[in-house]
């Protein structure tokens, strides 16, 4: 009786987890009990996709990436604030360089702080309003392009990555404006 009734609880368990990893923007366990998720930063016409760890409670915020040894070249930790405010961080016990990206309300970079030395008390201030700090890999920033204004797209933002329209609701093209308007004049 005690074996069929583990047996049960086992396969719902199994089926809840799958049915949790399947669906879209799954949040997967990281380690250290982080959840993972999926986020992309547009720089111009370039798209970098990365996969982040969530830190959301000030005890996750409180110990971010400290004591990592590394961190993979698409991956970063994502702190979101419950408000925008002016953000300061630090690097005490991290042992890896770091690139800061401090992102507004709007979901657009306001500040990079690249390559944070790692075991610095230094104060790392956003200097204005944000509501989250990406932190990457130090050097991502740069190789990569990113700069102030790119736009940060993750769930945990409250943003999405924006569906093209059909081409029935899209403006017409330069070439297709210019056509349209060389046609009307000689009739």
């Amino acid at each position: 009786m005690r074996r069929r009734a583990f047996l049960r609880l086992a396969l719902a368990a199994l089926a809840t987890g799958w049915a949790l990893s399947s669906a879209p923007g799954a949040l997967l366990a990281g380690p250290n009990g982080f959840s993972r998720v999926p986020l992309t930063v547009e720089s111009g016409s370039a798209v970098h996709r990365f996969t982040v760890e969530l830190a959301l409670s000030p005890r996750q915020q409180a110990r971010g990436l400290m004591f990592r040894r590394r961190l993979a070249a698409d991956a970063g930790m994502l702190f979101v604030h419950p408000a925008p405010r002016v953000i300061a961080m630090w690097m005490r016990n991290t042992y890896i360089p770091l690139d800061m990206l401090f992102i507004g309300p709007d979901g657009r970079i306001v500040r990079i702080v690249e390559r944070a030395r790692p075991m610095s008390t230094e104060t790392i201030s956003s200097g204005r309003p944000a509501l989250a700090v990406l932190e990457v890999n130090a050097g991502t920033a740069a190789r990569l392009g990113i700069r102030p204004g790119d736009r940060v797209i993750a769930e945990a933002l409250g943003s999405r990555a924006p569906r093209p329209r059909p081409a029935s609701q899209r403006p017409p093209g330069r070439n297709e404006t210019r056509f349209r308007l060389r046609r009307g004049a000689r009739r």
